[in-house]
């Protein structure tokens, strides 16, 4: 049985409300991510401007720069669908709408965890050591990859 069946007979939906559930959805998802984004990206978007700034390390620059530009990709990825959204208006596109958004999303959450991964190494390296900041970059790797990665994977082959 195909999902537009599935939905028609457990939900009494039509593959239309399907999509607009599917939007909604998508949608509030989105919000929550992009408010998480733009926070990480605004903090990051500070720190050149901060006095310690000058003395950190090559590594440590190195370590910003991807950090930062993973940030504001992260939120341009995400703020993606509300422009399309924009430009599709009243064009019946919604399948597209979805379909492109679902993927900008995922690619957003990837970018996040870059993004998250590196702003914790950085500040642990300042901070603490390079060592320190290293093992819980690594630790912080594992739980995205674990959290975001592997668990939705499990639980998705354990549904039909």
């Amino acid at each position: 049985m195909n999902d537009d069946e599935w939905n028609e007979r457990a939900r009494g939906e039509t593959p239309t409300e399907r999509l607009d559930r599917n939007w909604a959805s998508l949608l509030q998802e989105l919000r929550v991510m992009q408010t998480g984004i733009q926070l990480l990206t605004g903090f990051l978007l500070t720190l050149p401007f901060q006095a310690r700034f000058a003395q950190i390390s090559d590594r440590d620059v190195a370590i910003y720069l991807v950090t930062t530009t993973a940030s504001v990709a992260a939120t341009m990825l995400v703020v993606a669908p509300v422009a399309m959204h924009r430009i599709l208006f009243r064009r019946h596109a919604v399948a597209i709408l979805v379909r492109w958004a679902n993927r900008l999303a995922i690619a957003g959450l990837g970018l996040l965890a870059v993004a998250v991964i590196g702003v914790i190494t950085l500040i642990f390296d300042v901070v603490v050591d390079r060592g320190t900041g290293l093992v819980v970059g690594a630790v912080i790797a594992v739980v995205a990859i674990t959290l975001w990665i592997a668990l939705p994977l499990v639980l998705r082959r354990r549904t039909t």
